[in-house]
């Protein structure tokens, strides 16, 4: 597969939704005399073009903006990969830091922090046939420790984060609409509760249902714009570094969230600066391993880092768990959580059933023969649109859905490296479940994040907790063109 800086890529994913000829920037055309000499005339044969000289054409430029902008094509995982969101964008920044580095030019050197998911890290023990997960998160640590990066991080306390902020902004919306049955639920917060961590399924929604279906999303941010967060605002200030001195990369299963970390709401005018300044990919990874012809069990053992200073001592592990839905665990988590706090049921594991298909499973409790919660998890575009349809319907009876664009969710991120030849990607995310199933699972209340509420946020209900741990979504408008005739 070639580098594809400055293209368009799609992957093979099985759910995949064909682009319409409506995906297109429209072009600005310049009129005025030509000064080309240039003719056209029409003869009885047809039109004879003379181009005495022909006109120097301007290059037609796309940026993620204007994708994002774009209300044509939908895709299980939307890859528009421009110049300031690849591997050849990072290996430029670690490149010209050395350089910065050599010369003394300390005013011009940035921090360069990589935060790491770990169905990225799952993804390349697939790759190299281990199951050594503590292992190939630290020789990957290593292996960007010899790019030159500062800081490798994993992602635990943003995901811890936003499992809370999820679970709290679920409460208040069950108690408010469910228990309460008050005015909100006809203007604003509805039920059930979809998801937000997956910004292939965020784009789909703004762009093809708007203001129907943004009202039951939830505001949370995910952990990738958490982390974001938590590297341009407090684990800067620790370091007592400005924002705009460093350079955050992320390592995400998907090329949406290049989108997501482009969209203008993670832009902080306060501190001029991206929460995320670039994602490169599981695929991407493979891809710059491969153009040095390494491999990257020869890299060094080198522990992640943990620059917090919080009162705790670092994580014994590199890479946790959520759960078992591989995505997060969102659904279950605020199942058992809902459970425990709303009617005292203490729910050990969350059984899910089933229905047309492996990818659409929910989960129920009851009490006196009444449904009291009702949960989702809902993996595909097809699924997806099911779940729409009800909605619009009013034939949904659910409280809360985990919604991924993949099937199968993040583990088989459009983004991840794609089985060898002879194995199917069915039997590759089957491998990826059972290598996330056996990884650590974190303690989501724990000391961390209490005392980055209370030392950072100013509390759990704050406004400043609520301004930086949420986000707005954005209807997209059909663009009328030409090209949206349907002939």
């Amino acid at each position: 597969m070639s580098r594809f800086s400055g293209a368009l890529q799609l992957t093979n994913l099985d759910d995949f939704i064909t682009p319409s000829q409506e995906c297109i920037k429209p072009v600005e055309i310049r009129k005025g005399k030509t000064k080309t000499g240039s003719k056209i005339t029409i003869s009885e044969d047809g039109v004879d073009i003379d181009l005495s000289r022909p006109p120097k054409l301007q290059k037609v430029e796309i940026t993620l903006g204007d994708c994002l902008a774009c209300s044509g094509c939908i895709t299980s995982a939307e890859g528009v990969l421009i110049t300031q969101q690849s591997q050849e964008e990072v290996l430029k920044v670690l490149k010209e830091n050395d350089e910065n580095k050599a010369a003394g030019n300390d005013a011009q050197v940035k921090t360069v922090v990589f935060t790491v998911s770990q169905q990225s890290i799952l993804s390349l023990a697939y790759k190299y046939g281990s199951t050594d997960f503590e292992e190939i998160a630290q020789r990957l640590t290593g292996y960007f420790k010899r790019l030159g990066a500062d800081l490798v991080l994993n992602t635990k306390i943003a995901d811890d984060l936003s499992l809370i902020e999820s679970r709290n902004e679920f409460m208040e919306r069950y108690k408010s609409v469910v228990l309460n049955n008050d005015a909100a639920k006809s203007t604003q917060n509805l039920m059930p509760m979809l998801s937000s961590t997956c910004p292939g399924w965020v784009c789909y929604a703004e762009k093809t249902h708007g203001n129907f279906i943004l009202p039951y999303i939830s505001t949370t941010r995910s952990p990738q714009q958490i982390m974001g967060v938590l590297v341009k605002q407090y684990l800067s200030q620790q370091l007592n570094v400005g924002a705009e001195r460093i350079y955050h990369v992320t390592v995400m299963p998907c090329y949406d969230k290049k989108l997501e970390a482009s969209r203008e709401d993670f832009f902080n005018e306060a501190i001029n600066s991206r929460d995320v300044d670039c994602v490169i990919t599981s695929i991407e990874i493979e891809q710059m391993l491969t153009g040095e012809n390494v491999s990257l069990l020869d890299e060094n053992t080198v522990n992640m880092d943990w620059p917090w200073k919080l009162a705790t001592a670092p994580p014994t592990h590199s890479i946790y768990g959520y759960e078992s839905s591989g995505s997060g665990g969102y659904a279950e988590h605020i199942f058992k959580y809902a459970a425990k706090e709303l009617f005292n049921e203490t729910i050990d594991k969350v059984e899910f059933k089933a229905l047309r298909n492996p990818d659409f499973r929910e989960v129920s409790l009851e009490r006196d023969g009444k449904t009291v919660l009702s949960f989702a998890i809902a993996n595909g575009f097809r699924n997806i649109q099911n779940l729409v349809q009800k909605l619009k319907r009013g034939k949904s009876t659910y409280h809360y859905v985990e919604v991924m664009a993949c099937p199968s969710g993040c583990l088989n991120g459009g983004a991840q490296i794609r089985p060898g030849s002879g194995d199917s990607v069915r039997e590759m995310t089957a491998q990826l479940m059972e290598f996330y199933e056996k990884l650590p699972q974190s303690n989501v209340q724990n000391t961390d994040t209490d005392q980055i509420y209370n030392q950072f946020l100013d509390g759990v209900d704050s406004d400043k907790a609520e301004t930086l741990l949420h986000t707005t979504y954005h209807a997209v408008e059909k663009m009328n063109t030409a090209l949206n005739i349907k002939w």
